[in-house]
């Protein structure tokens, strides 16, 4: 219930919120529609290659002879389920690592803080190449979505960390060590409610930058471009030289879309931070002095 009553709040008081609900919304019906796409997603010369947009085909078709439309909503269901695993992975790692180490302290905390430091410090974007040119062929979308994964945990960890260190010294979590309450009942049942906002700012920031990285790998070719992606009908039509022979519609629609969906999630971010801190809360629904 009180999740609901956040949603509510922020559905009502906050234009922010609420327009990004409705961009995202945008974009996962269109991932949504790629489970009635007449045309098999692999599937290439289906129809008449380079047809402007019109009445048959909205999106117009790529040289290969799909159809854009139909393959942008099979290239952004994938997008953004990479998105949403690398997220869901990566929240976990931090999660676990934040609170433990903020929790705990002592030799727990320098430990956990050491690896973290060391996981902010490396160089996420050429890894990822490098581990393309070792891997090849074997890159597959789940193998870059774990990779990304492992790497994209540790500046979310460090700001967890902070909150659970602040929640340490809270008069409820003394009350629940005291009444015999296990580390995992006082991490999970405790301090985890109070991580919630912050996690679900940093789960929209994160998608952002997962999707980010797809899109630049695939569009460089170092994923697997067999799979449609937004990066892979952006590397296909790179390929072909869309814009030099003026099929701009092959490039245009997949970068629209994906605009929509950066700026539908940072939308949700900023309100939600703005939900968390309380004066802003309180001036947005009109209580502020």
């Amino acid at each position: 219930m009180q999740g609901f009553a956040v949603f509510r709040d922020l559905i009502r008081y906050n234009f922010e919120f609420a327009a990004g609900l409705v961009l995202v919304g945008i974009v996962v019906l269109m991932a949504l529609l790629s489970f009635v796409s007449p045309y098999p997603p692999l599937d290439v010369y289906v129809v008449a290659p380079d047809a402007p947009p019109s009445w048959d085909f909205i999106f117009g078709t790529s040289s290969r002879g799909q159809d854009v439309f139909w393959q942008l909503t099979v290239a952004i269901r994938n997008t953004l389920s990479f998105g949403i695993t690398v997220a869901v992975l990566s929240r976990i790692i931090s999660l676990v690592v934040g609170l433990l180490a903020g929790y705990k302290g002592g030799w727990v905390d320098r430990v956990l803080m050491s690896i973290n430091d060391t996981f902010i410090v490396i160089p996420f974007f050429p890894i990822l190449i490098l581990f393309y040119f070792i891997m090849r062929d074997a890159m597959s979308w789940t193998s870059l979505a774990l990779i990304t994964a492992a790497l994209g945990w540790a500046y979310d960890a460090r700001l967890i960390r902070a909150m659970a260190m602040s929640l340490r010294t809270r008069e409820f979590t003394s009350q629940a060590y005291f009444s015999g309450a296990s580390t995992r009942q006082i991490l999970v049942q405790d301090h985890l409610p109070f991580v919630l906002p912050i996690l679900f700012s940093t789960t929209m920031n994160n998608i952002n930058w997962s999707i980010g990285i797809e899109v630049t790998l695939s569009v460089l070719g170092f994923t697997d471009i067999n799979t449609p992606t937004i990066g892979g009908m952006i590397y296909w039509a790179n390929q072909h030289a869309a814009l030099v022979s003026g099929v701009w519609w092959w490039v245009a629609f997949p970068i629209a879309l994906v605009i929509m969906l950066f700026v539908g999630l940072f939308l949700l971010a900023i309100s939600m931070n703005e939900y968390i801190d309380p004066r802003s809360r309180l001036a947005r629904m009109g209580g502020g002095a």
